[in-house]
């Protein structure tokens, strides 16, 4: 069984036991969340839309690897750098509960 959830603009095909990294939400360490999924794809194959909930505990919060942005004109000296680091909460999906 799995399903697909939004969360950040985007969306996850996630499983029970799965963790994840997704985009930062304001929830504690060691709390749980619940996520209304988009579909569940049933172990028989049959798919719901919109219907159930998938349950996940937040591990913990941090921040991704440094991307560096450069921009650049030729023969104009015009170079900026600028460095970004993606706030992410991890979380481990505990189970995906059927209305």
């Amino acid at each position: 069984m799995y399903a697909v959830i939004k969360t950040g603009g985007k969306q996850y095909r996630v499983e029970p036991g799965m963790k994840l990294r997704i985009e930062k939400i304001d929830v504690q360490e060691g709390q749980t969340v619940e996520f209304e999924p988009l579909v569940v794809r049933k172990d028989d194959g049959s798919l719901e839309f919109n219907k159930g909930k998938v349950i996940a505990e937040v591990l913990s919060h941090g921040k991704g690897k440094k991307i560096i942005v450069f921009k650049y004109r030729p023969k104009k000296n015009y170079k900026r750098w600028k460095g970004h680091r993606q706030p992410y909460t991890e979380i481990l999906i505990k189970e995906i509960k059927e209305v």
